[in-house]
């Protein structure tokens, strides 16, 4: 020690003081209840891999290629754990970093979206993927920018009520929706629509407005029915039955095969003849293997998710983060329950994944992500009092 009793502090270990207060002020701010949900799906979804991963592998193996019965899983673990830090970091942003960043990923996004039908790769006659070292697929990462950007737009009414905010997000809508459905990709199209008129119908819209915007949904989706073949086959399979319907029905199958127990690990019979059983019908293998009881769990720890949600934004004074908040949470549940109700047989087959569940590869990265910034935008300081602003109130206006 120096004369006079001063210690001097060396600049690595003021770093490290600084960075260590960091990470304590994010854990005091993170809703760590919504982490833990989080979390719980993920592990959830690895051990569900695990279990789909044999019936996947030995119908995708070829005499040239036999893969491994765990080989889905192994791969599944390390995208996992990109995404992990992916959501960590986003989760660690200041909400304003968060909206830059996620409007700057939603640009980038749909001029990728832009390349993906001149370059892009094809799968079972869509093309989705971009190739840039490793399978990218665009619309998954546009999904959280798309939500943050909408409710960023959303939210300039309260600095000025005659900007014309709902014109704007109608063609952005517009245009993620024709370069999706150039793809084609139906199901994300539906998905990303019903994301925006829920943050629309948060923003304030009047009820004839929110009819008026039902009415052109109908619309857009029988324009779909003549307009695309894609839309054409998956709601006559729903409707009449076909190669489609008959996927879904085996999935129903899968899915009650396990009764309230479950098969277990391993032990079921009828997922080895689902196709996806890994990603789109993960559902039903979870059902097979370790019961209905299991598939009730997880969508209780869904609902429990959009609650949380709800429930921290109840006292939220920001329309932007209501807004996002709200929208990224639309997101994620509104993608589970579309793949739930398919798995259920109630609702056309959509090729979309069980978020945080399903195997995925730069998927399961944007969706760790957008869960980040759904972190990084609830987060805040519990010794700040905040004034009420009730969700019905902001309806109403």
């Amino acid at each position: 020690m120096p004369e006079g009793g001063v210690r001097v502090v060396g600049h690595g270990a003021r770093f490290r003081r600084s960075r260590r207060s960091e990470l304590l002020i994010w854990w005091r701010e993170i809703d760590r209840v919504l982490l833990g949900l989080i979390l719980f799906l993920v592990a959830i979804g690895t051990v569900a891999v695990a279990s789909a991963s044999p019936a996947s592998a030995h119908r995708l193996s070829t005499s040239a290629k036999k893969l491994g019965d765990l080989y889905f899983f192994w791969i599944h673990l390390r995208w996992v754990a990109v995404g992990l830090v992916a959501m960590f970091f986003a989760s660690v942003l200041p909400k304003e970093a968060a909206r830059r960043g996620a409007i700057l990923l939603a640009a980038a996004m749909i001029v990728a979206l832009v390349l993906v039908p001149l370059v892009g790769s094809e799968v079972k006659g869509a093309k989705r993927w971009l190739w840039i070292g490793f399978s990218l697929q665009p619309s998954e990462f546009l999904k959280p920018g798309f939500a943050i950007a909408i409710a960023w737009i959303l939210s300039w009414r309260v600095r000025d009520p005659n900007i014309p905010v709902i014109p704007i997000t109608i063609g952005i809508m517009g245009l993620v929706g024709a370069l999706l459905m150039a793809q084609p990709d139906f199901g994300s199209t539906v998905l990303f629509a019903g994301v925006w008129f829920v943050l629309v119908l948060l923003s304030g819209l009047s009820i004839n407005k929110v009819l008026w915007s039902m009415g052109a949904g109908v619309l857009a989706v029988i324009a779909a029915y003549f307009l695309y073949p894609n839309a054409t086959h998956r709601i006559d399979a729903f409707i009449s039955g076909g190669s489609e319907f008959d996927q879904v029905d085996l999935a129903m199958r899968t899915l009650l095969n396990g009764g309230w127990s479950g098969a277990g690990l391993w032990l079921g019979a009828r997922k080895n003849a689902l196709p996806e059983a890994h990603t789109d019908y993960i559902f039903s293998v979870i059902g097979e293997e370790f019961g209905l009881i299991a598939c009730a769990v997880v969508v209780v720890v869904y609902c429990m998710i959009a609650l949380r949600v709800l429930i921290r934004l109840l006292d939220e004074e920001d329309l932007f983060t209501i807004l996002a908040a709200a929208g990224l949470t639309a997101q994620l549940v509104g993608q589970a329950f579309i793949n739930i109700l398919v798995n259920l047989q109630l609702f056309p087959s959509k090729g979309m994944t069980l978020p945080l569940i399903s195997y995925g590869g730069s998927s399961t990265i944007a969706l760790l992500t957008g869960v980040g910034l759904l972190l990084a935008i609830t987060r805040r300081n519990p010794y700040l009092s905040r004034e009420k602003f009730g969700l019905t109130d902001m309806v109403r206006k």
